[in-house]
């Protein structure tokens, strides 16, 4: 496992809580290991477009984290929302943001992430707001990768960590994800055309070119929601406070309640 780097978010303990209307912004982790009963609740709640995506996925595994990672992101919105998890619809935007539609539409922003075992669900009534989530691998060309895509002050802060360069890098990286799935652009948003700290340095948002500046006017925050990931949220606000929560291990038995 990648060493968590001088400076990154400390391992904590999330609160476990039942969701429900966000007094503020606020990240949920989930765990998707899920028994074949509590995967096939999750299936009962996507829709036609979600099916189809996960039905492409080649390895099982793979298919079973979509379909409960968006099953949880259901579950989080409709708790929120005081609906049915199955009878929420969804539009993609031209550069294939996620937002809810129908009646719904506006009321809560939202990002999911995923990887390996777990999600995060970014919720906010506010700002926009995006989330990554990483479980590390060993990246020995992790200074190759940034100096092809970062910001020469992330690339000039990365070349100093030593051995600590691969877990600075995924700091680095899904901090600029989370920034990237907040501004909801894309890959047409370059990654060398915004910077963020890198550690031992507090997360923060250094220099945006283009239009979703100032950096002022974001927060940026290192998340540390299990020991082998690393994850980053961006919230469209300044120095705001951005609460953490877990579901429950028995979330999926919700789905239906």
């Amino acid at each position: 496992m990648t060493p968590r780097p001088e400076g990154a978010a400390p391992l904590s303990v999330w609160p476990v809580r039942t969701p429900g209307w966000p007094e503020g912004p606020i990240v949920w982790h989930v765990g998707l290991r899920l028994d074949a009963a509590r995967r096939a609740a999750c299936l009962t709640v996507l829709d036609r477009a979600e099916t189809l995506r996960a039905d492409r996925f080649v390895q099982a595994r793979d298919r079973d984290r979509f379909v409960a990672s968006h099953a949880a992101l259901r579950l989080i919105l409709a708790r929120a929302l005081g609906t049915d998890p199955g009878t929420l619809t969804f539009a993609t935007s031209r550069f294939g943001r996620p937002s809810l539609a129908g009646r719904e539409a506006g009321s809560l922003d939202f990002n999911l992430s995923h990887s390996g075992e777990h999600a995060l669900v970014g919720l906010s009534a506010t700002a926009r707001i995006g989330v990554d989530l990483e479980v590390p691998r060993p990246m020995p060309d992790a200074l190759r990768i940034a100096r092809a895509h970062f910001h020469a002050r992330e690339i000039d802060a990365l070349e100093t960590r030593g051995s600590e360069v691969e877990a600075a890098f995924y700091a680095c990286w899904t901090a600029k994800e989370a920034f990237v799935k907040a501004v909801g652009a894309g890959l047409s948003r370059p990654l060398a055309g915004f910077a963020v700290a890198v550690p031992p340095a507090a997360p923060a948002l250094l220099a945006v070119d283009g239009a979703d500046g100032p950096a002022s006017a974001w927060t940026l925050d290192a998340l540390a929601p299990a020991p082998d990931t690393v994850a980053a949220v961006a919230l469209a606000s300044p120095r705001a406070t951005i609460a953490r929560a877990a579901l429950p291990p028995d979330w999926a038995d919700r789905l239906g309640a």
